[in-house]
């Protein structure tokens, strides 16, 4: 696809002139050394940083943010040297691009090496500055789009590391739409019968509701207005990898519940939990399908309510109630401060990373621990991996157990002692210790009264006495 400066430049119609100077710069800058060189598919290299910059563009950053977008691959391509663009953009300019710089394959015996060592800079670097990985994930998206001109064997180990680490990289900021997009690009690499026929049934099943998802989508519009509560209605169909995870779970395609989802964006918190009202009259919610990820949010700050409901025919809609900044935080995770918060939305974006996402700690503890480069690797996709299960405790702090725990699991990781404990619930139901936990359940422990526990002890003391 042909792209130009102007394509950027469109888009930054609020910058300052100072701003629009230093991004045109930045682009003339990496045009001339990049000059020359050209990629895989035959076209000019300087169109894959003005893909990568268009796409974190669109996210409305600061100035150096797109500025090293478009000049991220110059130290690494290039005769280009750290000093070169500190003297010429500025030191956090220049850091953004080292810091999704490959080193020199000279220092390498093998090019897996080199792989594990820049994979392993670039996380790192994302817990310093979460720029560093919103600058990465864009670049390897528009890699893995023009993935067909590699050879196959670079095509499968891009689309496995895309799949493993950047997809749930992009999940853990909460950048849904970029996790969506690697997922279906590797999966396609990595299983490409498989694929289609997913892809196939998704369209036919899209196609033969999509009368339905209007109907829907009118009728919802209309109720709500009609009650003085205004929304915008739009709908989206799961991803195709997400289809495949649920299908391998012994899922038929069919009974996906959240298949086909219409999401009610509404202009104020209280407009939500009206509209979950009014959607309830009307359409019968199945059962434990409702959840409030408003007043209990997930990991990576997603807020909605959720609740599946039976609409015509038998078919599950699941309808996802939010305001204009949910759904915009719910598409992009923390990138989206920029558009909330402004240029210094970085500011917040870092703050929140370090106090709120427990993944970035815990990178930089493997970090400490894990000197072998594919050591720290294997450690960082087992933390990455979607096998986890996250329960709520009663006071709705979220708790993140191996995917399988039951409650005797859920009281080792609190530090509650079995024998401490009267009864458990699990969703306002008393079950047993051996009960498996799903995402999302809500755990109650009530614990013995120490003083009954006491007594008893005293008591047995004094039998035992008596008695011998």
């Amino acid at each position: 696809m042909d792209i130009s400066i102007n394509d950027i430049m469109v888009l930054l119609k609020d910058y300052s002139d100072n701003d629009k100077k230093k991004i045109k710069k930045a682009y003339e800058f990496a045009a001339l050394a990049h000059n020359g060189q050209y990629r895989c598919s035959g076209e000019p290299y300087i169109t894959h940083p003005l893909h990568v910059a268009k796409i974190v563009a669109e996210l409305m950053p600061d100035a150096d943010t797109i500025c090293a977008a478009l000049l991220h691959d110059t130290i690494e391509d290039c005769n280009v040297t750290y000093e070169d663009l500190k003297h010429e953009f500025g030191e956090t300019v220049a850091n953004l691009v080292d810091g999704v710089s490959k080193m020199s394959a000279f220092k390498f015996l093998s090019k897996k090496e080199q792989d594990l060592k820049y994979t392993r800079k670039v996380i790192i670097g994302s817990t310093k500055d979460i720029r560093t990985i919103i600058i990465k994930i864009p670049d390897k998206l528009h890699n893995m789009s023009t993935m067909k001109f590699k050879p196959k064997d670079r095509q499968v180990a891009n689309a496995f590391e895309a799949l493993h680490i950047f997809a749930p990289m992009a999940n853990s900021i909460g950048a849904y739409n970029w996790k969506n997009e690697l997922e279906d690009l590797s999966f396609q690499i990595l299983e490409p019968d498989i694929f289609k026929d997913l892809s196939d049934r998704r369209n036919l099943f899209y196609e033969q509701n999509s009368a339905l998802i209007k109907e829907v989508s009118d009728k919802i519009k209309m109720l709500l207005e009609s009650n003085d509560v205004p929304c915008e209605i739009k709908s989206r169909v799961k991803n195709i990898y997400s289809i495949y995870k649920k299908t391998n779970e012994g899922n038929d395609f069919a009974s996906i519940q959240d298949l086909l989802s219409i999401k009610i964006i509404v202009d104020e918190l209280l407009d939500c939990y009206s509209a979950v009202h009014y959607v309830h009259r009307e359409y019968n919610p199945l059962g434990n399908t409702f959840k409030d990820y408003i007043a209990h949010p997930k990991v990576n700050k997603y807020r909605a309510l959720h609740s599946t409901v039976m609409v015509k025919d038998n078919v599950p809609f699941q309808m996802q109630i939010k305001t204009p900044n949910m759904d915009l935080v719910d598409d992009l995770g923390l990138c989206a401060y920029w558009g909330i918060y402004g240029h210094n939305g970085y500011k917040k974006m870092q703050k929140d990373l370090n106090k709120d996402f427990p993944l970035y700690s815990k990178i930089e503890r493997f970090n400490e621990q894990y000197e072998n480069d594919e050591d720290f690797i294997y450690h960082l996709e087992a933390e990455l991996s979607p096998y986890k299960t996250f329960v709520y405790n009663s006071s709705g702090e979220i708790i993140e157990l191996p995917y399988g725990s039951n409650v005797e699991n859920y009281l080792t990781v609190v530090g509650i002692n079995v024998d401490d404990v009267d009864y458990c619930t699990v969703n306002g139901k008393r079950v047993s210790l051996k009960q498996l936990l799903k995402n999302d359940d809500l755990v109650f422990v009530k614990k013995k009264d120490q003083r009954l526990v006491l007594q008893k002890w005293v008591l047995h003391s004094f039998l035992f006495l008596i008695y011998f």
